[in-house]
C-alpha cells in the first residue's frame, strides 16, 4: 500500500529524515510514534504530497484512495449528517443522476452500483459514526456552522471515517474528543477494514488499535511488530543489548590501546603492537547508544492542611441565576483524593472544575475551604494566555517577584526547563513544552489541590508517563478531566460521573464505564429514529439491499464469536499450566513469559469482546 524508500527531508537547516525506509502493507493498522518534533506530522504531509522530499521516494498503490482530517474545520449551513454524507462523492453523484435520468436501463445500472457501494445504508452508517463521536439525532440535523470549532473538527473526523478510504491518515484524532468519544473511536479503529496510519500519544488507543508500530528514531523509520506495549518492551531490550555491546567494545579498545602504548617502542614487541593497531582499526569507531532525554515532572508537596480541603453542601452551579448546570452538589475532597470526572462534553465537568478552582461562584448552597487552601488549576486554553515574546523564566519571575533567581530556576527545573530552555521565547517552544510551563506556573506555590483539565493534549507518551509518576508521588489532592484512559487508570482511584445535572460516585472502574457506554449506545440505537435514504423508490429493492447488508454483519458476528471461543480455550490452557505446582519448579524466565502471555491474552479477549459487541450492535441496527 505504502512504500517509503531512502527518504531524505530537511527543514530549517535540520535533517528530519535521513535515508528513512519502511513499507506498510494493505490492511495494516500502524501507529506512528516519536518524540515531539521528531517529524510525525511532517511525514504525513510528505505522504499527502503537501511537502516534497529532498531525496528518496514515497510510493502509493495505484488508484488508492487516501483519507485524512483537514486542519480547517468544516463550515456552512448544511446539516451535520449531510456534511458527512458528502464525503462519499460517488454516492452523491449516483443519487443526483438517479433523480434526473429517465432511461430505465441507465436507472437500473445506477441502482446496481448504489447497491454495490452500500448507498442505501450510508445514512445509517454516517449517523452511527456521528453518534459515536457525541452527536445525538437532534444535533445531527443542526447546521455545521452552529457548532464550535472543536465540535466541527469532530465532524471532519466523522467524514474521514465515513469515507472509508484505502489509506486513512490520522494525526492525534483524540485531541478534540472527550473520554466517551475516545473509547468509541478505539473500538471503531480497531475494526477498520482498510490501511491505517495513526499518530497518537494515547497509549491505550495504540495498544487497542495498532498491530505494528513505526518509530521515528534519529531520522530513521524503525518498524516493530505488535502494539505499543510490545514496542516499548522490544525497544528497551534493544537498548540494553546495544549498551552491553558498547561497553564490551569500549573494554576491548582500552585493552588494545594499553598494549599498543606499552609495547610500540620495544623492538621485540613492535610486530605484536602493530597487529593490535590493525585490530583496533577493525573495531571501527566507538559504538554509541543514543537515548531520548528523560522528561521531568516534579510537583512540590504542599504543607499539611486540616480536613476536608473542600466541601460543598446543597450546591448549585451555573452561569445564570435560576438556570443551574449542576444541582444537588454534596461532597467533600480530602488531601489523599485522586478523582477523575467522567461524562460527555457539555455535561458540566468544566463547570465543576471552575467552581472548585474558585473561578465560578455557586448559585446556591455552601462551599467550605480549609484555611490557607491553595488550589492549582490547569486548562489547555491557558496556553493562549502565555506571552509569546517572553521566556519561561520571565513568566515564572513575574509570579514570584520576591523570590531569588535560583528559586525561580529551581521551580522551572522541576519540569525540564534547564538553563538553556528556560531562556527560550515561548513562541519557539513546542506544544508539550508550553504545557510543561503551565504545570510549572500552576504548581509554583505548592497547591494542596490540583485541578487538571485535559492535561495531556500536547504531551507525548513519555511525558504522559512522567506526569503519571509525578501525580502518584504528589501528596495533595487531584481532580482530573481527561480523555486519556491510561492516565485515569493509573492516577485516579475514584470516579465521579457528571451527567443529567448531577455529580455522583461511579461504582466501578473504567472497564465498567466502557461497558456502560456500549450498553447505552445499543439502547440509543434501538430506541432512536431510523435514518432512511431519501432516494429509495423501490421497496422490494430496499428489502434486498437490507438482506445483502446484513449478510456480512452476520458473518462478522459469527467470526467474533469464534474468536472469543478460541481465545477462551487458550486462556483456560494457560491458566491450567499456571495452576500446576510442578510448573513452578521450572526456569523462572519461562514462568514470567507465561504470565506475560496471559496478560497479553487478557487484552486480546477484551478487544474481542468489544468487537463481538460492535458486530451485534451493527446487526441489530441493520435489522431495526
Amino acid at each position: 500500500m505504502l512504500h517509503i524508500n531512502a527518504l531524505i527531508f530537511r527543514i530549517g537547516g535540520r535533517t528530519l529524515f535521513d535515508g528513512a525506509t519502511v513499507h506498510v502493507a494493505a490492511g495494516q493498522r500502524v501507529g506512528l510514534v516519536g518524540r515531539n518534533g521528531a517529524g510525525k506530522s511532517t511525514l504525513l504531509k510528505l505522504i499527502l504530497n503537501e511537502l516534497h522530499p529532498d531525496g528518496g521516494s514515497i510510493a502509493l498503490r495505484p488508484r488508492a484512495r487516501i483519507g485524512w482530517v483537514s486542519q480547517e474545520a468544516p463550515d456552512g449551513p448544511e446539516a451535520l449528517i449531510d456534511c458527512v454524507l458528502a464525503h462519499d462523492p460517488e454516492r452523491s453523484r449516483l443519487l443526483s443522476e438517479a433523480e434526473s435520468t429517465t432511461d430505465g436501463h441507465a436507472l437500473a445500472e445506477l441502482h446496481e452500483r448504489m447497491t454495490a457501494i452500500g448507498s442505501h445504508a450510508a445514512p445509517a452508517r454516517a449517523a452511527a459514526i456521528l453518534a459515536g463521536l457525541g452527536f445525538d439525532a437532534e444535533a445531527q440535523a443542526r447546521p455545521v456552522n452552529s457548532f464550535s470549532g472543536g465540535w466541527r473538527m469532530r465532524v471532519a473526523l466523522a467524514g474521514a471515517l465515513f469515507a472509508m478510504p484505502d489509506l486513512l491518515l490520522l494525526d492525534e484524532p483524540t485531541n478534540h474528543l472527550d473520554l466517551e468519544a475516545t473509547l468509541w473511536l478505539e473500538n471503531h479503529l480497531a475494526a477498520y477494514p482498510g490501511t491505517l496510519v495513526v499518530i497518537s500519544h494515547d497509549r491505550e488507543l495504540l495498544n487497542r488499535v495498532a498491530e505494528r508500530i513505526i518509530h521515528i528514531d534519529q531520522g530513521k523509520l524503525v518498524s516493530y511488530g505488535g502494539n505499543y506495549d510490545r514496542f516499548e518492551e522490544t525497544r528497551r531490550q534493544k537498548l540494553e543489548l546495544a549498551a552491553k555491546a558498547a561497553s564490551k567494545q569500549l573494554d576491548q579498545r582500552k585493552k588494545l590501546q594499553a598494549f599498543i602504548d606499552r609495547f610500540r617502542a620495544k623492538a621485540n614487541k613492535a610486530a605484536q603492537a602493530q597487529s593490535r593497531v590493525k585490530m583496533l582499526e577493525r573495531l571501527g569507531p566507538p559504538l554509541t547508544v543514543i537515548e531520548d532525554r528523560p522528561v521531568s515532572f516534579d510537583f512540590p508537596d504542599p504543607e499539611p492542611a486540616s480536613p476536608p480541603l473542600m466541601a460543598i453542601e446543597r450546591g448549585e452551579a451555573g452561569y445564570a441565576p435560576g438556570r443551574p448546570v449542576l444541582r444537588g452538589l454534596n461532597f467533600r475532597i480530602d488531601m489523599d483524593d485522586r478523582i477523575a470526572l467522567l461524562g460527555a462534553n457539555g455535561n458540566g465537568k468544566s463547570t465543576l472544575a471552575k467552581v472548585l478552582a474558585g473561578r465560578l461562584a455557586l448559585l446556591e448552597g455552601s462551599l467550605h475551604k480549609a484555611p490557607k487552601l491553595r488550589v492549582g488549576y490547569f486548562a489547555q486554553h491557558q496556553t493562549e494566555e502565555l506571552n509569546l515574546a517572553a521566556t519561561p523564566f520571565d513568566h515564572m519571575q513575574a509570579l514570584m517577584p520576591q523570590a531569588l533567581e535560583s528559586k525561580v530556576r529551581a521551580q522551572l527545573g522541576r519540569f525540564g526547563f534547564e538553563q538553556d530552555r528556560a531562556n527560550v521565547k515561548v513562541a519557539n517552544l513546542s506544544g508539550g513544552e508550553k504545557a510543561r510551563l503551565l504545570f510549572a506556573l500552576m504548581s509554583r506555590d505548592a497547591p494542596h489541590l490540583m485541578i487538571l483539565d485535559e492535561p495531556t493534549n500536547h504531551l507525548d507518551i513519555d511525558s504522559r508517563e512522567a506526569l503519571v509518576a509525578a501525580l502518584n508521588v504528589y501528596e495533595g489532592a487531584v481532580i482530573l478531566i481527561s480523555h486519556d484512559p491510561h492516565l485515569i487508570e493509573l492516577a485516579a482511584d475514584r470516579l465521579w460521573l457528571v451527567g443529567d445535572g448531577q455529580v455522583a460516585d461511579f461504582d466501578g472502574d473504567l472497564a465498567d464505564y466502557r461497558r456502560l457506554l456500549l450498553d447505552q449506545a445499543r439502547e440509543s440505537r434501538r430506541d432512536g429514529p431510523r435514518v432512511t435514504s431519501p432516494s429509495r423508490k423501490d421497496e422490494r429493492r430496499a428489502a434486498a439491499d437490507l438482506r445483502a447488508q446484513q449478510a456480512p454483519l452476520r458473518k462478522a458476528a459469527q467470526e467474533a464469536e469464534r474468536t472469543l471461543e478460541r481465545l477462551g480455550k487458550k486462556k483456560q490452557a494457560l491458566q491450567a499450566q499456571l495452576a500446576d505446582p510442578a510448573f513452578y519448579q521450572g526456569p523462572a524466565d519461562k514462568i514470567a513469559a507465561l504470565q506475560r502471555d496471559l496478560g497479553a491474552l487478557g487484552k486480546e479477549i477484551a478487544a474481542a469482546e468489544d468487537a463481538w459487541m460492535i458486530a451485534h450492535q451493527a446487526l441489530e441496527e441493520a435489522g431495526s
